[in-house]
């Protein structure tokens, strides 16, 4: 039994056609899944979907084979981190304080968080290597110092499978490759992680399984070594892009062509 199942979902709203439908895949522990698409194509949505946050109009999701569906709130917490696009914090939390938060879970809500709690807080700072952080206020940092704090957040929850939306998007360069780099530790440590990009050089550096969503809601699902090519590429993006190998890197990278 797989740690995640995704059988045939859709979601359509109202007032519009699929969104996205007949989506199927598994993912287990130390599994990374990297969702390509376009904008408006559905990838947050799915996303919310797989949070517990937006039910499915069919199909269904299984997490250690129980349905997400009938899981509450906190037995979701249990099993699933989300770590949105944007995160609004308006109050004077120190960084410290708003991670902490992530362990509300396993405290319980309006209790303090106990020492080995702030421990594992503590301990993740160090993982993302935001130690400078700790102790600044939420509201005068930057935005992607907001997601990095939001990415601990999720760590310090303790589930089993983290689901990124664009995790890089407000982020530099060099800290966009130190956000591969730590979902890749994250893999290693047995975490099974979902993440959403725009960035097709992405599930290039970091392998594993791939969903490609098009237009139409439709995802072309595999190995990242499977489904990537230049033809499949170049079709959801609308502009001509290629595949080569780069020997300084060693490695695969999609470029575009000269503009």
């Amino acid at each position: 039994m797989a740690l995640l199942e995704v059988k045939k979902a859709g979601f359509s709203y109202p007032t519009r056609e699929n969104v996205f439908t007949d989506i199927s895949f598994t993912l287990e522990k130390g599994e990374i899944f990297t969702i390509l698409g376009p904008n408006g194509a559905g990838k947050s949505t799915l996303l919310n979907s797989l949070a517990n946050l937006t039910p499915l109009t069919t199909g269904e999701i299984l997490v250690d084979g129980a349905r997400l569906d009938k899981m509450s709130s906190r037995e979701t917490a249990f099993k699933i981190a989300y770590v949105p696009q944007t995160t609004e914090i308006t109050y004077g939390y120190s960084v410290r304080d708003y991670i902490a938060m992530g362990r509300a879970a396993h405290v319980g809500m309006l209790v303090t968080p106990k020492k080995k709690d702030y421990e594992i807080v503590d301990e993740t700072i160090s993982l993302l290597g935001i130690e400078h952080l700790a102790h600044r206020l939420c509201t005068q940092i930057s935005g992607g110092e907001k997601q990095q704090a939001c990415i601990a957040r999720a760590i310090v929850q303790q589930p089993e499978i983290i689901l990124f939306d664009e995790p890089t998007s407000a982020l530099d360069y060099g800290n966009q490759l130190n956000i591969m780099r730590l979902i890749k530790k994250l893999c290693g440590r047995d975490y099974a992680v979902i993440m959403t990009t725009h960035n097709p050089d992405q599930p290039i550096l970091l392998e594993g399984k791939a969903g490609i969503l098009d237009r139409d809601g439709h995802m072309l699902t595999g190995t990242v070594s499977d489904i990537l090519s230049e033809k499949t590429l170049s079709a959801v993006y609308r502009t001509a892009l290629h595949l080569v190998y780069v020997e300084e890197a060693e490695r695969m990278a999609c470029i575009a062509a000269k503009i």
